[in-house]
């Protein structure tokens, strides 16, 4: 391929799976723009919760997400979304009420549909910034946002070793929880997409997860 060839590699995984830190050795290695979808559903549950509307209350769910302006900063080779001009508090997101609250909030089809054209748009912002493509990792990236995305692989892991990486990180998610509510929600439910590359992380190291994904993007041209 070309220097100029624009690419789209999708990261999907449960959480503690290695999907954000396999993105962001992607972004610094192949020069992407690095796009974690989940700090947008964690900011906008935030936001929801701050303004006192539960995931349960679907009219006022629905209400207040129609009414926000979503925008994006970049932060180094990051996309960082703010609302309503603000900028997202990074340690509010990643909050004990947020970690049990996101699950919720992320299976309601309303705010999904809200999303998936910002998330999409999030390939112009890389172009107009210059990067030689986007590394998007979340959920449904392969399976709904960008399902022809050049390069699609799923992370997985055994659940008491993705619990130990979220404590030894200082976080307190449920991850058993949080796979039950992602893989049975109606729309967009966590699945490794088909024709994606399953990578079963349990016991390989962040350098040899980087490095087999890195191999397979590579392969196909691209410039390292």
């Amino acid at each position: 391929m070309t220097a100029a060839r624009f690419i789209i590699v999708a990261i999907d995984g449960g959480a503690a799976s290695g999907k954000s830190s396999t993105s962001r050795a992607l972004s610094e290695r192949f020069h992407l723009l690095h796009v974690d979808t989940g700090s947008f559903y964690r900011a906008i549950t935030a936001e929801l919760l701050r303004r006192g509307v539960s995931a349960s209350d679907l009219r006022a769910v629905r209400t207040s997400v129609a009414g926000l302006t979503l925008g994006t900063d970049l932060v180094g080779r990051s996309a960082c979304m703010t609302i309503d001009g603000r900028p997202i508090d990074a340690a509010e997101i990643r909050s004990a009420t947020v970690n049990g609250e996101v699950s919720r909030f992320a299976a309601i089809p309303e705010i999904r549909t809200a999303l998936l054209a910002y998330q999409r748009g999030q390939a112009e912002v890389a172009r107009k910034a210059g990067f030689h493509g986007l590394v998007m990792e979340g959920r449904d990236i392969g399976s709904v946002i960008f399902p022809q995305a050049d390069f699609r692989f799923f992370l997985y892991a055994d659940p008491l070793e993705r619990a130990k990486r979220r404590a030894l990180e200082g976080q307190t998610d449920s991850i058993v929880e949080r796979d039950r509510l992602d893989t049975q929600r109606r729309t967009a439910p966590l699945a490794c997409p088909p024709g994606a590359t399953a990578i079963d992380s349990t016991h390989l190291s962040l350098d040899q997860v980087v490095e087999f994904v890195s191999k397979s993007i590579e392969a196909a041209g691209t410039p390292a």
